[in-house]
Parts: C-alpha cells; structure tokens; sequence
C-alpha cells in the first residue's frame, strides 16, 4: 500500500481563535462576562482573562461545551476563522 504526506491545515493558535470567538458570540447574545460566568459556574475574572488574554488560560472542553449551550451556538462555531 503506498502511503503519503497530505496536506491541512491546522490553526495554530486555536485558544487565541476560540477565545475571540467566544467574545465575539457572547456579545452577539448580549451578555456580560460576568453572567456567562454564573451561567456556567466559573468566576468572571476567568472569563475576563480567556478573552483579553488571547486564550492564554486555556479552556476545557466541558466549559466550552456548556459556553455553547448558554450563547445557543453550535461548538464547532469557536473554531471557524471568520472575520466579524
């Protein structure tokens, strides 16, 4: 079987591409960082930092997740590179 190299492409700063994007969703939906925080049940100064800080914090999957459910926003949409 001949295998070879494929080409993709793969963002390389996915915290710094979630981290706007949930920004850029949670005003979409016109909340504060602060009720996305109660909402999900993480402190504000978290949120605060995820997303001034280019996603420097990191995120987990299961706050990403329950992000989703509270903005109504697909998961996948964190991860598009998209211009606003």
């Amino acid at each position: 079987m001949t295998t070879f190299t494929r080409e993709f492409y793969f963002f390389e700063n996915l915290n710094i591409l979630i981290s706007k994007n949930v920004r850029k969703y949670r005003k979409l939906v016109g909340i504060t960082q602060e009720q996305l925080a109660i909402d999900i049940g993480i402190s504000a100064d978290y949120i605060r930092r995820f997303e001034t800080q280019g996603g420097r914090e990191g995120i987990s999957l299961k706050t990403l997740y329950k992000i989703s459910v509270v903005l109504d926003t697909p998961i996948g949409k964190f991860f598009e590179d998209t211009e606003e």
